[in-house]
């Protein structure tokens, strides 16, 4: 990664660091909660009144349930094309796929991007999360690129996107630290490709379903400096943490240090085992050091603790769509 704000207070790394260390220390193994689902949804609903500071944390998980899906129907509607020239199966693997030349990779990725960063997800996931805490004391960290946490209302100054945005470009070097929104180019790509706005004003496929799998040569994005674009994403030491980005690791740091060994609900929803350090082990540690806090994970069969803070963790397993429509209800 490119660091080029180290006079910043490092949140990121911080509880990375924190987490890290403190996974030896759990070897009494894992526990899958106490008490019922319906005893669990009454504590977590009196852990979100009562708590001093809220701690979101979110994974991949939380965006399915609000339906942005990367397989099964939605993928075959807006890259049926891609699937039967190419075989790609889903919209992460198309990710990775060598597309024979940029005019096709970057066709994709107009689609990629606009499927799931520019426009609403399909389930009120989001708001109904905002509608617990938006009158609450939390920030939220997210290994999610989507921006839906923006799109649904909640204040910016309160979230830290660790991984990058769908919405930013960065040089293929990442070289310049710096970022390039990238929407303006995103309308145009998808306008080329004959997509097509209807009432709403969202890109929809023509009736007549004939869409190109490529841009014009023109179109394949640069930076203003006219190097190679490459999009905002975490995959290797190029990743551009900017300005932005670094503002929002010292805001996470900050709300950590300002709420220590206060009333703390961490809860976690929808996060995998994929990059556990991020928001998981740090999670657990803190809740540990705390005698204060809570931990709550929600996650669809794979809601689980340490055994080190079962009495303090609340686990409930399940689709986090409905449950935040149970807590919100």
């Amino acid at each position: 990664m490119r660091n080029f704000y180290d006079n910043k207070p490092n949140g990121y790394l911080e509880t990375i660091q924190k987490g890290l260390s403190a996974v030896r220390t759990f070897h009494s193994g894992l526990s899958y909660g106490t008490g019922s689902r319906e005893e669990n949804l009454r504590k977590l609903k009196s852990e979100l009144e009562s708590a001093d500071a809220i701690v979101i944390g979110a994974g991949a998980g939380l965006s399915t349930a609000a339906g942005l899906t990367y397989s099964g129907e939605r993928f075959d509607r807006y890259f049926f094309d891609f699937k039967e020239r190419f075989g790609i199966a889903d919209m992460y693997s198309g990710g990775f796929y060598p597309f024979p030349d940029e005019e096709t990779r970057w066709a994709w990725w107009a689609r990629h991007i606009y499927f799931n960063r520019y426009i609403d997800a399909p389930k009120p996931v989001y708001k109904e999360l905002l509608a617990l805490v938006e009158d609450k004391n939390y920030f939220v960290i997210t290994t999610n690129v989507d921006h839906q946490f923006q799109r649904a209302g909640f204040n910016k100054a309160r979230l830290f996107y660790t991984q990058g945005d769908y919405g930013l470009f960065q040089s293929a070097s990442g070289g310049d630290g710096k970022t390039y929104d990238n929407e303006e180019w995103v309308i145009k790509a998808m306008a080329a490709q004959r997509f097509v706005v209807d009432e709403n004003g969202v890109y929809r496929l023509p009736k007549d379903r004939l869409v190109s799998m490529q841009i014009p040569t023109e179109m394949i994005p640069r930076t203003p400096d006219g190097e190679s674009a490459a999009m905002n994403l975490r995959a290797d030491e190029t990743f551009v943490e900017d300005k932005g980005w670094h503002a929002a690791s010292a805001n996470y740091a900050a709300f950590l240090d300002e709420n220590a060994g206060k009333r703390v609900l961490y809860l976690e929803m929808g996060v995998g085992a994929n990059t556990p350090v991020i928001i998981k082990y740090p999670f657990w540690a803190m809740t540990l050091e705390n005698e204060n806090a809570t931990y709550a994970c929600i996650n669809y069969e794979e809601a689980f603790c340490p055994k080190q803070i079962e009495e303090r963790s609340i686990c409930i397993d399940g689709d986090a769509g409905e449950l935040l429509e149970l807590l919100c209800s």
